[in-house]
């Protein structure tokens, strides 16, 4: 027997693939293709991803998240340099030290967030602390959009991140693993979040908005990207069915799906805030600006919960509760995981 289990709000990583992302997969195994990547379909799949960016661009597909993070930054990086991120941050805290593997080395230096983000004050810190040669040199600054703890940057404060990283002649990598769920957020197009705020090399997901697996690699600094199909296949990211991968994103960028898809999950995560918020005993952490609520319990709530068989993660492994909201999160689960909370808080 398979297990089945019912929808849960650990992560959106737990959804389902959308019904237009597989009737395309379907669509395209109806095709022979030419493999690794020199297909039709992925050729044309980068093809619509410039346009919506609005710029030229270097495009990689990728199998997973971790794999676009660490590759995407061993391309800006030497062994001898740093990359400063916050304390949360995925490269940080759930990538099995990957970024510093693939890059040889280079050392993460880390910010304490504020909600989940840098501040240019933070960043001009630690690029300045030392500038001898016996510690390692800054060269990438690495945000999340959006962040970890669920909040999102806004253009102004990408400018901010674009002029300290202009001034300290640091890149900037996009760690865009909820990167349409800020662009839903912030109601812009995905040009005035990247390339037009100084991010040099953006990771998209698609994993997480309704795609079985894959993630695409945006070099909008095109020399950045030189060699980088040889770094893929080194590290075993060149898929031989590539457009597997590429169909599926043909499926989320058609009628702006993967617009649809984040800005769904989005409101989930606003309604379930709603629902919550004069409940006793319960605490929203963090601002909800995307798709994930972070909620503060007394323990033996949040383990009851557990014990009505929800499944959700701790505040990155320090407590409470995390709950992220998928492109096809039922209002009537929300509303029962809300029904649970209030019954544990009045017990």
């Amino acid at each position: 027997m398979y297990e089945k289990i019912n929808e849960q709000f650990a992560s959106d990583n737990y959804s389902q693939i959308c019904p237009e992302v597989l009737k395309k997969i379907i669509e395209l195994n109806n095709d022979n293709a030419l493999a690794y990547g020199n297909d039709y379909y992925t050729k044309y799949a980068a093809d619509k991803l410039r346009e919506l960016f609005e710029t030229d661009c270097e495009i990689f597909f990728v199998f997973t998240g971790t794999a676009a993070n660490s590759l995407s930054l061993a391309a800006l990086c030497s062994s001898y340099h740093s990359i400063i991120c916050t304390d949360v941050a995925h490269i940080e805290t759930d990538e099995c030290g990957a970024p510093e593997f693939f890059s040889n080395g280079s050392k993460l230096l880390l910010a304490e967030e504020k909600n989940g983000k840098l501040t240019p004050e933070d960043i001009i810190h630690l690029a300045t602390k030392r500038t001898d040669i016996h510690y390692p040199k800054p060269k990438v600054i690495s945000i999340t959009q959006s962040t970890e703890l669920g909040t999102v940057y806004t253009i102004e404060e990408l400018k901010q991140i674009q002029k300290v990283a202009k001034e300290y002649n640091l890149y900037i990598q996009m760690d865009g693993a909820r990167f349409a769920n800020a662009v839903a957020s912030l109601k812009c197009k995905p040009a005035d979040i990247t390339w037009k705020v100084g991010v040099d090399v953006l990771c998209f997901s698609g994993t997480k908005n309704g795609m079985a697996m894959g993630e695409v690699i945006v070099f909008f600094n095109k020399e950045l990207a030189q060699d980088f199909d040889y770094r893929c296949k080194q590290a075993g990211q060149l898929a031989s069915k590539m457009k597997f991968i590429s169909a599926q994103w043909l499926g989320l960028l058609e009628n702006d799906l993967w617009r649809k898809n984040a800005t769904h999950a989005n409101n989930m995560a606003k309604y379930f805030e709603e629902q919550i918020s004069d409940i006793k005993n319960i605490k929203i952490k963090f601002p909800v600006e995307s798709n994930s609520v972070f909620i503060e319990a007394p323990a033996q709530i949040l383990e009851q919960l557990k014990q009505r068989d929800w499944i959700f993660y701790g505040f990155i492994g320090l407590g409470g509760g995390r709950f992220v909201f998928a492109w096809n999160t039922s209002k009537k689960r929300v509303d029962e995981l809300v029904k649970d909370l209030k019954e544990l808080s009045n017990s």
